[in-house]
C-alpha cells in the first residue's frame, strides 16, 4: 500500500487506487494520511469538514464516509472488510489508518530532509545536494492539490510549503558550496520573483551572481530587495543581507571561497 500527498492525493493498494471521488470523504482520507499511524480524533476530522459549527448529523456522516473509506480499501484488499478494519481502525473519540512509515511519501521527503541538512553541517555538500534533491523530487504539485482545504488541512499544506521551500534553500546552498554558481543563477532569479521577501533566496542570487562575475547585478538584487523591504513593510532588510551587501561593494576575497562549516557561513553570509 502506498500513499502520496505530495501532489495530488493518491492512496493504492495492489496498484488499485482506493481514493473516492467525493470531497469530504477525500478530506477525511487525506488528513488520516497525513497523521497515518496517529489516531485523528472525531472533533478534528468534524471540523476539517464542517468548520465550527458542523451539523447535529455531522457524526452519523462522518461514520457513513468512515464506511465509504472501509469499502474501497476492502475491495482492493485480499483479506476484504476484515483487513480493511485492521487498516482504518476505530478508536474511542477517532480514527487511525495504519501504513508502513515508507508508504507515505511525506515520511520519505522529511526523512531525507533531515539527513539532507545533516550532512550540509558535517560539511558534505555532495551528499547533502543529492540528498535533498531526492527529496524535493518526491513533490509532484502542491500538496493534496486536489482536495478541498478546511482548516486542518489549511495548516498542514503551509506546513508543508515551507518544509518544501526549506529543502530547496538548502540544496541551493550545497550546490553554491559545490561551486555550482552557474547552475542555480535561472533558479534563483525565478525563485525571487515567486518570494520577493524572501532574504535568503536573494543572498544566494546576490553570491551566485557575484562568482560569476556580475557584481553590479548582484548589488542590484539588493537594491530592489531593499526597495521591497521598505515598499511593503517600512523596514530596510536584516542586518545579515546588509553585511553581505557590503562585502559585495568591497569585493571581499572572502566571497569567493566555498563555505564548508556553519560557523563560517554565519560569519559570510548570515541568512544565504
Amino acid at each position: 500500500m502506498i500513499a502520496r500527498v505530495l501532489g495530488t492525493l493518491d492512496v493504492r493498494c495492489g496498484g488499485r487506487s482506493v481514493v473516492p471521488t467525493a470531497p469530504k470523504p477525500r478530506k477525511v482520507l487525506g488528513l488520516l494520511v497525513l497523521h497515518a499511524n496517529h489516531v485523528v480524533s472525531t472533533a478534528a476530522l468534524m471540523r476539517e469538514l464542517w468548520g465550527e459549527k458542523p451539523p447535529a448529523s455531522a457524526a452519523t456522516t462522518l461514520q457513513t464516509y468512515i464506511l465509504l473509506l472501509r469499502k474501497q480499501l476492502a475491495a482492493a484488499l485480499d483479506g476484504g472488510m476484515a483487513e480493511a478494519k485492521a487498516t482504518l481502525v476505530t478508536y474511542p473519540g477517532g480514527y487511525m489508518l495504519r501504513l508502513p512509515a515508507d508508504a507515505v511519501d511525506v515520511n520519505r521527503f522529511e526523512r531525507l530532509c533531515s539527513h539532507g541538512r545533516q550532512a550540509l553541517a558535517r560539511g558534505e555538500a555532495q551528499e547533502a545536494a543529492d540528498t535533498l534533491r531526492a527529496a524535493l523530487a518526491l513533490w509532484r504539485d502542491d500538496a493534496l492539490v486536489d482536495v478541498p482545504n478546511g482548516p486542518l488541512l489549511e495548516v498542514e499544506a503551509v506546513r508543508l510549503r515551507e518544509s518544501r521551500l526549506g529543502a530547496l534553500e538548502q540544496r541551493i546552498e550545497a550546490d553554491l558550496r559545490l561551486g555550482r554558481h552557474h547552475e542555480v543563477l535561472g533558479e534563483l532569479a525565478a525563485l525571487i520573483t515567486e518570494f520577493p521577501l524572501n532574504e535568503n533566496l536573494h543572498a544566494q542570487l546576490m553570491l551566485a551572481l557575484y562568482r560569476s562575475g556580475r557584481r553590479a547585478q548582484a548589488l542590484d538584487v539588493y537594491r530592489k530587495l531593499r526597495m521591497c523591504f521598505i515598499n511593503e513593510l517600512g523596514l530596510d532588510p536584516s542586518a545579515r543581507i546588509h553585511d553581505l551587501h557590503q562585502a559585495v561593494l568591497a569585493s571581499e576575497p572572502a566571497l569567493d571561497a566555498q563555505i564548508t562549516t556553519p560557523v563560517e557561513r554565519a560569519g559570510l553570509l548570515g541568512a544565504a
